[in-house]
This record gives C-alpha cells, sequence and structure tokens, in this order.
C-alpha cells in the first residue's frame, strides 16, 4: 500500500493523458466489464505518478468519468442508497479536486461511491508502516501499492487473461494491520497502540478544524436579527443594501474551513439572509429578484437541515408569485411549504391562508373556502405560547394572515360584505399589535382592501378617503403601489369623472413614478 500520501505536484497534463492511459490500461487488461476496482486503483495510481493531478481527479479520470457525469453518479447513489440527500454541484466538485477539503459526510459519500478509502482520494494520509521484510501476506504484494493480489496467485486462478480480484481495501488495510499486531512483540504493540492515539487525535484536531474566528457565529446572528427588525421600519432599498452585503460574506465563509455543526450554521444563516433579500426584492418591485432569493433560501435551508427556514422561504414566493399573477405557482409554493413547516406553528397558519389567498386570486371559491378552514383548523392546534423568530412574536402573522388573507380573497371574489368585515378586523389587528411587530405596508393593504369593499357596496368617497390614508403609510412598497392600482382601476370604471378618483389616481402615479429610480439602481447593484 501507499505507506503515506506523497505532496501533491502541480498538475502539468492535459486530462487526456489521463484517459489515454486508462485506455491503454483497459486494453492490457482485455477490456474487462464491469472494471475491476482493483484495476481501477491501480489506473488512478499511474495517472498520479505521471500526470501530476490530485488523487480525486486521478480517480475520476481512472474511472472515465466527466465532472458533471460524476456528481450525477454520486446523486443516483444517494437515490439508490436511500441516503440522505445532497446538494453536491460541478462546483464543489473542481474545488475539492483543486485541493479543497470536503465535509466529513462528502468524504464518506465520495469514499462510497469510488469503493475506496479517504487515503486513496488524497484526504487523508496513512501512516501505518509496511509490512517487515520477509514477512509475506496474501493482502500484501510487496510493490508498495494495495491494489491486486500477487500476480502469480492471479494466474493460478486459470484465467486466460489477466485477471484482477477485488478485495476492499480499507479490509484490506485493517487486515494487515491486525495481522501485524497479532504476530507483533510486546514493544511494537505497544508502538502500534501509540501511533493509533496519535492518529485518533489528528482525527479530533481536523474535525475541529476551523478558519472562523470564535465571534463569527455570534456576529451573524446578531446582524439577522437587526435586519429583520428593521425590515419593516427603514426604506427597503437601504436594508437590501446591507443584507446583501452580509451574503456575499456568509458565502465567502462557507468556502472556508469549518467544522460541520459551522457549516450547517452558515447554511441557516445564508438561507435566512436570502429569505429576507426575498421580501426586500419583493418590496422593491423586482420578483425575479425576489423568487430567486427565495429559491437560494430554500436550498440552503434543505443543505442546513431546517425545514422552518425552507418553510418561510415558499411563504415568500407564494406572495411573489400572487402579486405577479401566478396563482397556481403561488398555491403550489405555499404546499411546498407546509411540508416543511412545524403542524404547530404560526407559519403553517399563513401558509394555509397564502393558499386560500391564491385559490381566490384563480376564482376558485370552494378552493378558497377549503384552505381557509385548514387555515383556522391549524390557529386553533396553535400551543399557549407562541414561537419566536430572531426575537420577535410570530403569531401576529397568523392573526394577520387570518384577516387581511381573506379581505384580499373576498375583494377578489365580488363578497364586498365579507371583504368588508375580515377588512376591518384585520385594521383593529394591526393597529393592536406590538410597535415591534406592527407592519405598516400589510396595514396599508388591508385599508385598500377595505377601500374597495367600500366600493363594491357603492360607497365611492370612503373608497377614496380610504385610498389616500394607504399612501400616507410609512411604507409604500411596491406590493402597496400595485394594490392601490387595483383601487383606482376599479373606481374609474365605476365612478368614471368623479374629481376626487382622478386625484387618488394622480397620487398613485405619482408614487410609482418616484419608486422607479429607487428599483433601478438595486437591481442594477
Amino acid at each position: 500500500m501507499r505507506s503515506q500520501a506523497k505532496p501533491q505536484p502541480r498538475a502539468v497534463h492535459d486530462i487526456s493523458c489521463g484517459k489515454a492511459l486508462r485506455e491503454r490500461a483497459l486494453g492490457r487488461a482485455g477490456s474487462p466489464d464491469p472494471v475491476p476496482q482493483a484495476l481501477i486503483a491501480q489506473i488512478a495510481a499511474e495517472i498520479e505518478d505521471h500526470c501530476g493531478h490530485r488523487r480525486l481527479k486521478c480517480r475520476r479520470l481512472a474511472v472515465g468519468w466527466t465532472v458533471a457525469q460524476a456528481v450525477a453518479a454520486a446523486h443516483q447513489f444517494v437515490e439508490e442508497e436511500n441516503l440522505a440527500k445532497v446538494g453536491l454541484s460541478e462546483r464543489s466538485w473542481k474545488d475539492w479536486e483543486a485541493g479543497g477539503l470536503p465535509s466529513p459526510e462528502y468524504q464518506d459519500l465520495l469514499c462510497h461511491l469510488f469503493a475506496t478509502n479517504p487515503v486513496e482520494l488524497g484526504f487523508a494520509r496513512d501512516y501505518s508502516p509496511a509490512p517487515t521484510t520477509g514477512v509475506t501476506s496474501p493482502l500484501w504484494n510487496g510493490d508498495g501499492t494495495d491494489v491486486t493480489l500477487l500476480e502469480g496467485e492471479a494466474a493460478g486462478t486459470g484465467a486466460g487473461s489477466r485477471t484482477f480480484t477485488e478485495v476492499e481495501a480499507t479490509k484490506r488495510r485493517d487486515a494487515v494491520k491486525l495481522a501485524g499486531l497479532a504476530m507483533a512483540s510486546p514493544a511494537v504493540a505497544a508502538q502500534i497502540l501509540e501511533q493509533a492515539a496519535a492518529e485518533a487525535m489528528e482525527f479530533t484536531r481536523q474535525a475541529e478544524a476551523t478558519s472562523l474566528g470564535s465571534g463569527t457565529l455570534d456576529h451573524l446572528d446578531l446582524a439577522v436579527t437587526e435586519f429583520n427588525r428593521a425590515y419593516s421600519l427603514k426604506p427597503p432599498r437601504a436594508v437590501f443594501d446591507a443584507v446583501m452585503d452580509y451574503r456575499r460574506k456568509v458565502d465567502t465563509l462557507l468556502k472556508g474551513r469549518h467544522t460541520h455543526r459551522q457549516e450547517r450554521e452558515l447554511l441557516a444563516f445564508a438561507g435566512w439572509l436570502s429569505e429576507l433579500l426575498a421580501w426586500l426584492a419583493h418590496d422593491l418591485g423586482d420578483a425575479r429578484t425576489g423568487l430567486a432569493f427565495a429559491t437560494d433560501a430554500f436550498v440552503h435551508g434543505q443543505e442546513a437541515g431546517h425545514g422552518q427556514l425552507c418553510a418561510w422561504a415558499m411563504d415568500a414566493a407564494a406572495s411573489i408569485n400572487l402579486y405577479e399573477q401566478r396563482p397556481g405557482k403561488a398555491r403550489d409554493a405555499a404546499l411546498k411549504g407546509l411540508i416543511e413547516a412545524p403542524a404547530t406553528h404560526p407559519l403553517t397558519v399563513r401558509l394555509h391562508a397564502q393558499a386560500a389567498r391564491a385559490a381566490a386570486a384563480d376564482g376558485d371559491a370552494d378552493g378558497f373556502t377549503t384552505a381557509y378552514r385548514a387555515a383556522e383548523d391549524a390557529y386553533r392546534l396553535l400551543p399557549p405560547r407562541s414561537p419566536r423568530r430572531f426575537g420577535m412574536d410570530v403569531l401576529p402573522l397568523a392573526d394577520y394572515a387570518l384577516t387581511s388573507y381573506p379581505a384580499t380573497s373576498y375583494v377578489w371574489l365580488g363578497q364586498a360584505e365579507e371583504a368588508r368585515q375580515h377588512a376591518e378586523r384585520a385594521l383593529t389587528t394591526y393597529e393592536a399589535a406590538p410597535a415591534a411587530s406592527r407592519s405598516p405596508s400589510r396595514e396599508a393593504i388591508a385599508r385598500i382592501d377595505l377601500a374597495l369593499a367600500h366600493a363594491l357596496l357603492g360607497d365611492p368617497d370612503d373608497a377614496v378617503a380610504l385610498g389616500h390614508q394607504a399612501l400616507d403609510s410609512a411604507r409604500v412598497v411596491d406590493s402597496v403601489r400595485h394594490r392601490a392600482g387595483d383601487l383606482t382601476s376599479f373606481l374609474t370604471r365605476r365612478y368614471p369623472r368623479q374629481s376626487a378618483v382622478e386625484g387618488l389616481c394622480e397620487r398613485v402615479a405619482a408614487a410609482d413614478a418616484a419608486a422607479r429610480p429607487a428599483l433601478s439602481a438595486t437591481t442594477g447593484a
């Protein structure tokens, strides 16, 4: 076997050279199908010695895979073996072939995939001593390469061509060590055990090795908390820029060295920042960017094993799709979030209400009723103590969803009296909420829903007054302007040539015009 992983030289040969070496080796062996693992290991060693690539790349070339094929094979292996899903990408694989060290979980996956061990893939070193001269073993062929049985023994099997016998590398190495310990003198045995203790200490050191500062994760937790508090209080453009800066920093940290626990926390912070960026992009009127960050938040939540984060990401995606007049996709996002959300969490109430609102937007009154009843049922199952999200109570979000969302839904379904009742309840709920949980934009939308209800009931004056109150909000974001446009469009059709209506139309147009420079600056960043 290779007693120690040698320093990796810089690759000097093109991959075509490795491919040629593989083809020659297969030709000499009679083109076996499938190719024995022992022969693949021998080809990988030859490519390493001749071409200078790192061991993971050598093993891939020995198998005959491109990077894309290797990644696809890894995903297929995970599927076939019913292992936990992974987010392996071509970029990650290329980083590892360039010298980056995979996490212990990915090292284990790669070893399974190639049926070998960390040493043979360049992830670790083997410090076990070579067998003493004169000691023979059926697992040792004497040339320093632990890949095949002795050629004579292979020929003795009666095979007409050169035959390779597959034996798992890890088992062979363990057998050599155990045999050496059993036959060794007490002094040598003590030396072997002392070496094993040193290896254990090295394993521990590598598991704890990290490039993160001691306070980095605490700082990120504080930053994400402050960003969430600032969301409803500061202009979305200013918050977007600051959050985007931190999202880039977390991406850089993820590419550094860290423990598995730290990686999960970094993945979660990346997801939370992307979830907030999704809402901010939505507020700035950029649905495409918002949906991209919602997807990114969901993926990072999956990688971190954080189902609740995945559900919050889909809540954002549902709202964005709804305002883009894609109720089917909004409903799909809500249902996808419900799979991840805890059953007794206010977020479950909100996602059911999102599905109800999407059904109403699609003109499906029965679908709205079914989903809304599910939201009410989930609300009744909430525990006495409300959970918190970055220090803020999330129960008001469920309260808003059960009042504001149905108000909007009843407007879309043309049920004016029900819309009026729910919009009034929504305003009461918003006004009674603690300052930290207030949502000026949702409150403004509730006023627009109430205005639309009054317009449907034949009261344009109150509708116009409520429209102006909505535009007086401290946070007139894109969703508010969008719904205000719905209001003015309806008023113009139902009550043409009224000066009050024209005045509201002019104010909405001015708000849209004022928002365009900020949107352009953000999307161009």
